[in-house]
């Protein structure tokens, strides 16, 4: 008698292999939680005070304010998703916007956010998900540049008022490299096929041509769009930022705010984080130098800091576990 060979149905096999993913994910996000908050226990006891001093004063409702904004910047970004995914397949808002949801949460407990490449591949259904990589790099690039951009105005800000008078010399080459910089970013964005170009002139990185390939596709006027989106996204975590600032006493005039708050974000964007506690750290040294400068109590601006992380980052992140454990991986049969 001839036995049958033994096949295991893949489906099953999809929901063995999702359920542990599922928990691992849920584990890790809410592991990292705990310990974010008892890495530093002193430092958030002190926010927690201070928090709560500044949701007892008259200025409360602009805590509620600075929340009611994290849906509108993740909108943006949603937004940003539909159009860069259309090269890939068409999706809705609303699904654009689980994708990001779901990539924020995996991003939380990778190094670099790297997770939400996979949160967002994962949400689509078509036989070619793996060129959203590609439409994910883009985007990033474009948030990057939008940073880039008005990091530079707010660093100009410090280097003339601050640098210049007592160090004239090398002021101007740091004003000079921030221009160039801006200007090459613009560059490749705006020149995205040279860059797949030089990638596949490279032989050791050809490899990740069919990765990236979608990125020469899009056309001037998408790219515009998807800068200014970008902009509108950092325009969203600056009112966030500044809203915060006020509600813990941080007094400054307009040109201030911007400058001290375009340049954190500036700083913490070219420092590369290895986990998603470095990246925190990041951000609130970067932003307790800048305004130490403009002579503000480095405290106050570690609280507004804190606060920016929790409602931007946290919050989403524990949402989007829904989005998580909810996912179904899709068999799409893929036509020759």
């Amino acid at each position: 008698m001839i036995s049958q060979p033994v096949t295991l149905d893949s489906g099953f096999c999809r929901k063995t292999l999702l359920l542990p993913a599922k928990v691992l994910v849920l584990t890790l996000t809410l592991f990292l939680l705990y310990r974010t908050v008892n890495t530093a226990p002193d430092t958030f006891l002190t926010w927690g005070g201070i928090v709560q001093r500044a949701l007892q004063s008259p200025l409360w409702l602009l805590f509620i304010l600075a929340a009611a904004l994290i849906p509108i910047n993740w909108g943006f970004e949603a937004c940003k998703w539909q159009l860069l995914s259309k090269k890939i397949e068409l999706v809705s808002f609303l699904r654009a916007y689980r994708a990001i949801m779901m990539g924020l949460t995996l991003g939380f407990i990778t190094p670099n956010r790297i997770g939400d490449y996979a949160g967002r591949v994962l949400e689509l259904k078509s036989s070619r998900r793996v060129e959203a990589i590609g439409a994910i790099f883009i985007g990033r690039f474009c948030q990057l540049a939008a940073t880039v951009l008005m990091g530079t105005l707010g660093l100009l800000y410090f280097i003339i008022f601050f640098y210049r008078p007592i160090y004239p010399g090398i002021s101007f080459s740091l004003a000079s490299l921030l221009l160039a910089i801006c200007i090459v970013v613009l560059l490749l964005l705006y020149h995205a096929k040279a860059m797949v170009a030089m990638i596949k002139a490279i032989k050791p990185l050809q490899k990740l041509v069919p990765y990236i390939a979608v990125i020469g596709t899009y056309t001037s006027m998408e790219i515009t769009q998807l800068l200014l989106l970008s902009l509108g996204r950092y325009m969203v975590f600056l009112v966030q930022f500044i809203l915060l600032l006020v509600l813990f006493e941080v007094h400054l005039s307009p040109v201030q705010y911007f400058s001290g708050v375009s340049g954190t974000f500036y700083l913490k964007s070219v420092v590369p984080s290895v986990s998603m506690l470095s990246d925190l750290g990041v951000r609130e040294l970067s932003a307790m130098y800048l305004f130490g400068l403009l002579g503000q109590a480095r405290l106050q601006v570690l609280s507004a800091g804190l606060s920016l992380w929790l409602l931007n980052i946290v919050v989403p992140s524990a949402l989007g576990l829904v989005f998580v454990l909810r996912l179904r991986l899709v068999n799409k049969k893929i036509s020759a």
